[in-house]
């Protein structure tokens, strides 16, 4: 010992410059210990006596910088060093300390300690040997309990004046920030060496000095209940104490147990166990404590009862110890079972809002206490505790103590009324709940009482997968691992992963239909539900009370699915696991006079339908009788039970302790004590009568001598006075002290018997026993008379062997009918007495006289449940009403998608189209003056531009060689076009003959709702005035729909008129083309036939006006002005009808690309390219071209031909074969005056068609070779005098080639030409199917277009019929065509003008434009129509061939490696996220990369999370990851390092999002960017 001596004065002597300097942090004063003399000949051990020495003290004094730590670790592989190193270490171990606490800077110290030690202490050899030669468990424990010694103050737990206890302060920043966490760890590590924990183990004085550190832990955070008004400041110092617990106390117990596993090792529990009662002894001294906690306190940390508890467990499980020699006697045994109690109660009153003024940090305390990281810590040895002092202590005692721990003592009576002097009456249910809980809780939990390592695992894992289902991390995360930290993740010897398959079955990632996308889940099988599910557990386990009813519901939901049970199920009964002898006392409880009487007085007041008891009360009671039914002893000789029976039980309610006989006993009469308001007082009652009260507390105070007056009715017991009783009994050891006196209260916190509620005694007529009360219960469940029918009358064997399931599902009546049929088989004499009791027929319960306040809150519960019924039959009337709403309104707002209606008679009918606004409610047709629109969203799109021409999607570059480039997309193509069209020819011709919008056109869709335009104005107002943070920009025109709430930001004016263009527009004409060309050509020039006059101002005109303005604001300026003269009309008339073209091309990429499904597709049921079409319409009447250059003349009239024609001016116009038709033919349809007639529609198409053809064989012509050419020019020239000449392909193809060659167009063949195109051998099927697919995109968009401006449905056909099914849709084949024959394209053409003619007039341009650029004329008559769907670029299977290529890649901009790397899905860029470095203009690059690459829409991989985000204008959102592990989860930040795959199914859905532009209508979590990503 005289080395210990001197060492705690070396330590002391590091101390020497005081901690007094800080001593004003806690709120409190603090406490110090004393300090012990300080000896000045120990000054020499101090001395450095090395260099080595020297060195570490001054890399201590500058806190550890980081190039010392390497240079002194860098010498330890030398091993004389590192010994000496070691030992210079542990003997600087308090300087460490010291300097650690000053620290400003203690995180990034403690880490480079740690850093240190882990390297030191982890070998064992040398953790022995300096263990041996230099004291260091001492050092250890001797530092922590002086670091610990700084911010102590006086506890104030149960005796606040005189306690003598002190605690460590949690508001401290010595615990607030860990700063204690390096010696705890190095602690913790040295403890997991056997050697090392054996000698701590063994050291008594150490054993001392530990137990003396985790009691400044016991008490710490004391909580007082507020009573008056809620706490100012709610201090959030619970988690440094929870922290502080867990790290500093818990897991050296942890370690410690590690090396008490086999019965060698009993003596170490011993010690342990002997050091711990001795700390906990003066802790209860320290405080003060008798037998009476404190009232409104509670503290959740109990460090000494943990210890206690779990080496109790270990020395039973493990040891072989007997549990009798180690625990205290019965006095000690009481006050142990008081503060793990209490936490308990205290629990319940939390969770019944009783500590609701403390704020929402004692609900924190009260869910960190049973959550998973401390479960195993906390609650499950105090639990542990509870049951170990109940299997001990008398069992009236410990039930007593229970109900009045959670205050419900005077609900116990018989009386329908009472007064609870502690409790309000609102609080009573939940807290009798709480209290049958926690003794369900405490008899049926087997955790430390039998269970094995495997057993409780899988107990553990079903509990959390009947709450929910649950991802692999999460349950990873949910299991309470043993937190001994060399355990592994978890004990026993089935892996975690054999348990999870035994018990789960593995959900593959789902995606639901509004998109959110699930993890891959575990949910638990069949046979889980059915055997396995156990709601003790899961309350157990529960931090959200709502999880317990979740598991609830899915049981049920189980139970239906499976048909095992239809009805509402209550919590399932299971048969629990066999105790462990040891604790066989336990079941005592089940067998004690005072629970049955508790029973029977709950059994009692539930079918009288008292206040304040609850289906859950019912539920807890039925459990508790049937567990005392499995637990009962042997069965008793029904003879003996008879005999005596009403002589035995002169001075109690029941003869003996054993449930089963005690179930059939009948009380008759019991005298009450109840308010003198109450019913039962009417009744005159002869005073004689003894009485029988649970609930009050003034009968303690009487003689005994008056219990004895009248042997037949049920004598007075009280709760409290038995607890009392039994206490004295202990402490006094002599039952005629406790006789004479009953011991007084030690705290005041019942009122004193004068402030106490005028109570009066009354006698009530019972005449029941258990079994009749359950018998009763039974008819009242079922809601029958004689329900109950004795099963065993007609087949005896149930009771010989009952099969009665280890595991059984049903609700309270299968419950009753479970218990009785137990109670008769365990003795005759019940089931005697239940068929008595069935014999007699039972009239109804006699109706209570129930006063007028009773009736009051009856009425009060049955109005609240009619309402609530009522409630639920509107609400389900509104789901269904809102569901056809959605399924069939959404047609009524789109006008287009209605079949038109027969007229026969000679009068029209024009119906006017009627809309619903969804924010006043009106219906009504749209009008001039009050407009109706439809709510859209107007966006920004180069969807369309990422077309390719081949099938297989691009490859994401995972090497320097892989790398795209855009040459090939749709965009570039037409791009490139339109640069070469303006290169050679006039600007405004050019712009007449493409079409833009393959980047950044503008695409609208609508969610189908309509609105008052004047209403939408001031919706907008109300939401700019409204405070709360919203997702969108409401300064920006965003909105989200009022009746669905999906994303807008404008809305698109309804053009009023008819509904769907009446039909006399409709009906065919018997007008020859030439006629209708005439007049299509006559309303083109007339500029005012537009029904609305732009001129005389309407609301109607403005908001249109208004709306093209905010089309043409949706997207970028580069993406509207391609006229070489800024400013220009041009580009305004070539931006509008490009966005009808934006609008139909992208519907026919979301029907797939072609239209061979037919119908009106989801697409159309939403679509507004009707009102789209009205608006444009309007705006292109405004630009009216000149008649000489409208295209309409040169494709229906023959001119003169002048071949000097055009070369006169510098430009000369686009030759008519270079135009693109579908752009043609959105020309011509605008600048018709709307409403269209469908025979113009028709004339218009037809010539369009012959000018698509020529053109098809024009690139035909270009496309094959010589020899070829040649062929054909003859083969189809021998054809030309025959009558169908001019429908006949290969004439026309001769001609086409004899005109073309006639210029310079074929002469530069070459080696350029054979390289271009492959050699194709043409047959006459090739050709026609080449010239089909050639005019194909055409017909689709003409035929949408026909769809949405007429309302004809689209047909659905095969693929390959596709041609010749939309052709005869849109009139171009004759009536009178035969199908036998195979289909021919060119028997669609039906020409205007001759076609030789006219083709010679097309091929003379040609003529004179490749008289100078042959080669130039060649590429422009080759025009890509096939384009494939637009894809994102294909992602390979394994995420780390992405990670390991991006993360360390250079930045092209900046040329350094970006912190957060990302990489566009869409073309593959590789961005710097967030870098300042390539920022432009104030805007970061991946911003602008998305307005370059997606008009403001970009997709990017984030390559360090693994993650997607969504840009989407100024607005951004976090969309997941397409990237998941095995078990189907995502690994967000790569925290936890998984190796991903790819899910092919969640990319799938990102495309389709993508392509569909509904990323703002699907992902909800959106907010702005501010330019900085």
């Amino acid at each position: 010992m005289v080395c210990r001596n001197h060492l705690l004065v070396l330590v002391l002597w590091q101390f020497k410059d005081d901690q007094d300097g800080s001593q004003g942090l806690g709120k409190r004063k603090r406490v110090k210990l004393s300090s012990g003399t300080k000896d000045q000949s120990i000054m020499d051990v101090l001395k450095h006596k090395s260099f080595l020495e020297e060195l570490l003290f001054w890399t201590i004094k500058y806190e550890f910088p980081q190039k010392m730590v390497t240079f002194l670790l860098n010498m330890l592989p030398d091993q004389e060093y590192k010994v000496a190193f070691t030992k210079t270490f542990v003997q600087h171990y308090a300087f460490i300390m010291k300097t650690l606490k000053k620290s400003h800077e203690s995180d990034t110290m403690s880490n480079r300690i740690v850093h240190i030690s882990v390297q030191l202490f982890s070998n064992e050899e040398l953790a022995r040997q300096v263990t041996e030669e230099c004291q260091l468990l001492d050092i250890m424990v001797t530092v922590l309990l002086y670091m610990m010694e700084s911010c102590l103050i006086k506890s104030e737990l149960q005796d606040e004046e005189n306690s003598l206890h002190v605690v460590v302060n949690c508001g401290e920043a010595l615990l607030k920030n860990n700063t204690y966490w390096p010696l705890v760890s190095d602690f913790i590590n040295i403890l997991s060496h056997q050697s090392v924990a054996k000698r701590f183990l063994e050291d008594h004085g150490l054993l001392v000095t530990w137990m003396n550190f985790v009691s400044f832990f016991q008490g710490m955070n004391l909580n007082k209940r507020e009573l008056n008004e809620h706490v100012e400041f709610e201090s959030q110092t619970y988690y440094a104490a929870f922290a502080a617990e867990l790290e500093a106390c818990a897991q050296p117990m942890w370690g410690l147990l590690s090396h008490c596993k086999v019965r060698e090792t009993q003596e170490y529990t011993r010690n342990v166990v002997r050091y711990c009662l001795e700390a906990l002894q003066d802790w209860f001294d320290a405080i003060n404590f008798v037998d009476e906690p404190a009232p409104n306190q509670v503290t959740f940390h109990l460090p000494l009862h943990r210890y206690y508890a779990m080496f109790l467990s270990k020395a039973v499980k493990c040891q072989e110890l007997d549990l009798d020699s180690v625990l205290p006697d019965q006095e000690m045994l009481m006050k142990l079972m008081i503060h793990p109690l209490q936490i308990q109660a205290s629990l319940a009153e939390i969770h019944s809002n009783m500590w609701v003024r403390n704020g929402l940090q004692i609900k924190g305390q009260a869910m960190t206490y049973v959550q998973s990281h401390f479960c195993n810590s906390m609650i499950d040895p105090d639990i542990y505790l509870l049951q170990v002092c109940a299997s001990r202590l008398d069992p009236d005692y410990f039930i007593s103590s229970v109900f009045e721990r959670f205050k419900v003592v005077d609900l116990l009576t018989m009386a329908s009324q009472h007064q609870n002097t502690v409790l309000d009456a609102e609080h009573e249910r939940s807290m009798l709940e709480g209290a049958l809980t926690f003794l369900v809780i405490l008899l049926s939990l087997r955790l430390h009482l039998g269970m094995s390592d495997d057993e409780i695992l899988r107990a553990e894992m079903v509990a959390q997968l009947c709450m929910n289902d649950r991802t692999h991390s999460s349950l990873l995360d949910l299991i309470p691992e043993n937190p001994n930290p060399k355990s592994g993740i978890i004990p026993g010897s089935y892996s975690f992963e054999s348990v999870l398959s035994a018990v789960a079955d593995f959900k593959a990632p789902v995606f639901e239909p509004g998109g959110s996308m699930q993890q891959g889940m575990y949910t638990p099988k069949a046979e889980v539900w059915d055997q396995e599910f156990d709601p003790v557990m899961v309350i157990l386990r529960t931090v959200y009370r709502r999880d317990v009813q979740s598991a609830m519901d899915r049981y049920t939901a189980f139970l239906k699915q499976s048909g095992k049970f239809p009805g509402n199920p209550w919590p399932p009964y299971k048969k629990r696991t066999s105790l462990h002898p040891s604790y066989k006392g336990l079941m005592r409880l089940l067998h004690c006079k005072t629970l049955h009487i508790v029973l029977f007085t709950l059994l009692y007041k539930i079918l009288m339908d008292h206040q304040n008891l609850s289906e859950h009360v019912l539920c807890m009671v039925l459990y508790l009788i049937e567990l005392g039914l499995e637990n009962s002893a042997e069965e008793e000789s029904d003879e003996e039970a008879s005999v005596g029976g009403p002589e035995r039980c002169h001075d109690s309610w029941f003869p003996g302790s054993n449930l089963v006989s005690n179930m059939r006993h009948f009380i008759n009469y019991v005298r009450v004590r109840v308010p003198e308001t109450a019913p039962e007082v009417k009744r005159d009652s002869p005073a004689s009568t003894s009485s029988d009260n649970l609930g009050s507390f003034q009968s303690s105070r009487r003689p005994k001598v008056l219990q004895r007056e009248n042997s037949g009715t049920a004598q007075v017991f009280s709760l409290v006075a038995e607890r009392r009783k039994k206490f004295q009994e202990i402490i006094n050891r002599s039952s005629s002290e406790a006789n004479q006196v009953v011991r007084p209260k030690t705290s005041s916190k019942w009122s004193a018997p004068g402030s106490a509620p005028q109570l009066t005694t009354a006698i009530l007529e019972i005449k029941e026993s258990i079994l009749s009360l359950l018998i009763k219960l039974h008819h009242k469940l079922s809601g029958k008379q004689n329900s109950y029918y004795p099963p065993w009358l007609d087949d005896i064997e149930i009771l010989i062997q009952p099969e009665i399931p280890k595991y059984s599902h049903g609700d309270g009546i299968t419950a009753v009918e479970r218990i009785l049929l137990k109670a008769a088989s365990q003795s005759r004499m019940n089931k005697r007495i239940i068929e008595e009791i069935c014999r007699k027929v039972t009239p109804p319960v006699p109706p209570k006289k129930v006063t007028a306040a009773e009736k009051k809150t009856l009425d009060k519960e049955e109005r609240r449940q009619k309402a609530r019924e009522r409630q639920q039959k509107l609400l389900a009337e509104f789901a269904s009403r809102q569901k056809s709403f959605m399924e069939t309104a959404m047609d009524v707002d789109s006008p287009e998608n209605d079949i038109p209606m027969e007229i026969t008679t000679a009068e029209p009918q024009v119906s006017e189209a009627v809309y619903d606004c969804v924010i006043c409610g009106q219906s009504g047709p749209s009008s001039e003056d009050r407009p109706t629109g439809l709510v859209v969203l107007l966006q920004a799109s180069s969807v369309l531009g990422q077309c390719r021409d081949n099938v297989e999607p691009k490859k994401l570059p995972i090497t320097e060689e892989e790398q795209i480039y855009p040459w090939d997309t749709c965009a570039a193509v037409h791009d490139v076009r339109l640069s070469l069209l303006q290169r050679y020819f006039k600007d405004s011709s050019c712009l007449l003959a493409v079409s833009i919008g393959w980047e950044g056109g503008v695409y609208v869709q609508t969610c189908g709702h309509t609105l008052h335009i004047d209403c939408h104005k001031s919706y907008m107002e109300s939401l700019r005035n409204d405070q709360v943070l919203q997702g969108f920009s409401v300064d920006k025109g965003e909105f989200t729909c009022p009746l669905c709430r999906q994303f807008a930001n404008s809305v698109l004016p309804c053009y009023p008129g008819s509904n769907v263009e009446n039909n006399p527009w409709q009906r065919p004409s018997n007008k020859s083309i030439q006629d209708l060309i005439k007049e299509v050509e006559e309303l083109q020039g007339r500029p005012g036939a537009f029904p609305v006059s732009i001129s005389s101002e309407t609301n109607l005109s403005k908001e249109m006006e208004s709306v093209m303005k905010d089309i043409k604001n949706t997207t970028q300026k580069k993406y509207r002005d391609y006229s070489k003269t800024p400013g220009s009309p041009d580009n305004d008339f070539l931006f509008m009808y490009s966005v009808a073209r934006t609008n139909l091309e992208l519907e026919l990429i979301h029907r797939g690309g072609n239209l061979c499904s037919g119908g009106a597709s989801t697409a159309g049921k939403r679509s507004c390219l009707n009102q789209l079409f009205h608006v444009l319409a309007l705006h292109m009447r405004l630009y009216s071209i000149d008649s000489e250059y409208n295209p309409w003349r040169k494709l229906t009239q023959l001119e003169e031909m002048n071949p000097q024609l055009g070369y006169e001016e510098q430009q000369p116009e686009v030759p008519i074969l270079y135009h693109d038709v579908t752009s043609l033919l959105l020309i011509q349809i605008l600048m018709m005056p709307q409403p269209l007639r469908k025979d113009h529609f028709t004339c218009i198409v037809k010539v369009l068609f012959t000018l698509l053809y020529t053109q098809a064989l024009a690139e035909l012509s270009v496309k094959c070779s010589e020899e070829d050419r040649s062929a054909w020019k003859h083969a189809g020239a021998l054809k030309k005098s025959t009558c169908d000449a001019e429908k006949s392909y290969e004439v026309l193809l001769s001609f086409v080639i004899s005109e073309l060659s006639k210029g310079k167009l074929y002469h530069e063949e070459g080696t350029q030409e054979c390289a271009m195109v492959n050699p194709i051998a043409w047959s006459p099927e090739s050709m026609e199917k080449y010239l089909q697919d050639f005019c194909l995109p055409f017909l689709r968009i003409t035929s949408l277009l026909q769809h949405h401006l007429f309302g004809e449905d689209l047909p659905s056909c095969q693929e390959e019929e596709e041609f010749s099914v939309l052709a005869s849709c849109l009139g171009l084949l004759p009536t009178f065509y035969q199908t036998e024959h195979p289909f021919i394209s060119a028997s669609c053409l039906d020409w205007p003008v001759p076609a030789f003619d006219i083709i010679t007039q097309w091929c003379f341009e040609i003529k004179s434009f490749t008289e100078r650029h042959a080669e130039q004329g060649k590429a422009l008559l080759i025009q890509e129509s096939k384009w494939k769907l637009p894809h994102l670029l294909q992602l390979p299977e394994n995420y780390n061939t992405i990670f390991q290529y991006y993360h360390r890649k250079t930045c092209s901009v900046c040329t350094k490696v970006p912190k957060d790397p990302a990489v566009c899905l869409v073309c593959g860029t590789f961005v710097c996220l967030k870098g300042l470095c390539c920022k432009q203009q104030s805007y970061c690059e991946c911003v602008l990369h998305s307005q370059n690459c997606g008009a403001g829409t970009g997709i990017f991989l984030l390559i360090n999370a693994s993650v997607i985000i969504i840009i989407r204008g100024h607005r951004f959102c976090l969309w997941g990851s397409v990237y998941l592990d095995a078990h189907g989860e995502e690994d967000r930040d790569l925290r936890r390092g998984k190796p991903l795959y790819i899910c092919k199914e969640r990319y799938k859905v990102l495309e389709q999002q993508w392509i569909s532009h509904t990323f703002d209508h699907i992902n909800k979590r959106w907010g702005p960017h501010y330019n900085g990503l």
